[in-house]
């Protein structure tokens, strides 16, 4: 069967360092896989790496049907999205898998706490398809002594809205849904 032809389109972000590219493509099935090093990139997602090898580019965040960019302080736009949406575009027309291994950073435990379930479905639910659209992920690291401490990715690392997003609304809705929630803090 004939895979229809790559299409990568560019998505801007509440984050001005970060661009999100939205493909036509399922990348992964759940979560994110996020990369900011090129040795973690290098094991786990020949794409990532071959992204953070553009001079500019300081992260990675892959998702299920998009790829967030993360430009560093001395790139240039004009380099970092030009040659990432080239490189996007030219690794998934030759269908080769955008990550080896494990394919998710999802902090998924079989053995988790009642608790720290209720936390992550709720994540999963009603967060994570939300900072999708803006090109990021958040994720349960931990729950502990009230406290429920969250992994922000993509976009959502660095946002000048995330804290606000995390307080104002993951923490609300969180403490509403799960009363043994007391704080919810980005680590």
């Amino acid at each position: 069967m004939e895979q229809s032809a790559v299409y990568v389109s560019l998505e801007f972000t509440p984050n001005p360092n970060t661009l999100k590219y939205s493909v036509n493509r399922k990348l992964i099935e759940k979560g994110a896989a996020n990369f900011i090093k090129k040795a973690e990139a290098e094991k786990r997602s020949p794409l990532a790496y071959q992204l953070l090898n553009v001079d500019g580019i300081s992260g990675v965040m892959i998702g299920k049907d998009f790829i967030t960019i993360t430009k560093s302080e001395n790139g240039d736009w004009d380099h970092v999205h030009k040659t990432a949406s080239e490189t996007i575009e030219r690794y998934l027309t030759t269908g080769e898998p955008v990550l080896t291994g494990d394919d998710s950073d999802a902090q998924t435990n079989q053995n988790a706490r009642e608790i720290e379930k209720k936390i992550q479905k709720f994540l999963d639910d009603e967060i994570r398809p939300a900072v999708a659209m803006d090109g990021g992920d958040v994720s349960l690291d931990r729950f502990e002594d009230g406290i429920a401490y969250l992994y922000m990715q993509g976009a959502c690392a660095g946002c000048p809205s995330s804290s606000m997003t995390l307080k104002m609304g993951i923490e609300t809705k969180l403490k509403a849904l799960v009363p043994e929630v007391m704080e919810v803090v980005s680590i």
